[in-house]
């Protein structure tokens, strides 16, 4: 009964009740105005920090999430070929390769008197240039040839001496010879022939390899090669060609 009369009584139990609800509900709501006055702190920091953002983006150019900025004015690379110096090698000095030969006392007589025009102004000779003993300037090969049917009969190196004269440093004079140069090498090939062959049909050849040293050419390979013996004399058709049929 006491438990009732206190509940129903509106002395001092029931102000103490109250006392305790009303003090309940002031912390509870306390506590609820503390969370909302966080609540809200915290939405004004992200409004803040969003604003800053927003005006530092401003600040630099931009736009937002997307920046292009507009099309460049300035004007497009050239690229500008390059050129090459001009090149500074001398070109290879020509000489009269007749003169050389007339005023040779190493050329033979019979040579000397052969080396006449062809037609005109044409001597049969060839010259090459090029570096065999190590001079200077470009060494000279010669060849003087037949003017019926161009074989060969005598080849001559000329050496170029510090005074711009030249100087004949190997000589072979002997039927279907020729001199060439490759590569810092001279190659003098002479064609062999028995007692039967003609001009045209030699029995072989040899090619002999000379080499510039100790201040003179020395013999350094030779080659020899035989050729077939069984070549017609060029009369006959092509293996193989048709022929007219006979009625």
């Amino acid at each position: 009964m006491r438990g009732l009369t206190a509940s129903g009584d509106s002395g001092s139990g029931d102000d103490r009740g109250g006392g305790r609800d009303d003090g309940g509900r002031g912390a509870a709501g306390g506590r609820g105005r503390a969370l909302t006055g966080w609540a809200a702190g915290t939405t004004t920091l992200v409004g803040l920090a969003a604003f800053g953002l927003l005006a530092a983006g401003c600040a630099t150019g931009g736009t937002g999430t997307r920046d292009e900025g507009p099309a460049g004015t300035e004007p497009a690379a050239q690229v500008t070929p390059s050129v090459r110096p001009p090149s500074t090698e001398k070109p290879t000095p020509r000489v009269d390769p007749v003169s050389l030969l007339k005023a040779d006392p190493k050329v033979g007589e019979r040579v000397r008197t052969d080396l006449k025009p062809c037609s005109g102004s044409e001597y049969p000779v060839d010259s090459s240039y090029g570096t065999l003993t190590g001079a200077s300037s470009p060494d000279v090969v010669v060849n003087v040839m037949t003017c019926g049917d161009s074989v060969g009969v005598g080849t001559y190196v000329y050496r170029p001496r510090s005074n711009g004269t030249y100087e004949n440093v190997f000589a072979v004079e002997q039927p279907a010879v020729y001199g060439t140069i490759d590569r810092g090498d001279l190659v003098v090939t002479a064609q062999v022939y028995g007692k039967k062959d003609s001009v045209a049909y030699p029995s072989g050849e040899e090619v002999i390899t000379y080499q510039w040293a100790n201040n003179r050419f020395s013999e350094h390979d030779r080659v020899h090669n035989d050729f077939n013996r069984a070549v017609g004399d060029g009369e006959a058709g092509l293996p193989g060609s048709a022929q007219p049929a006979e009625n």
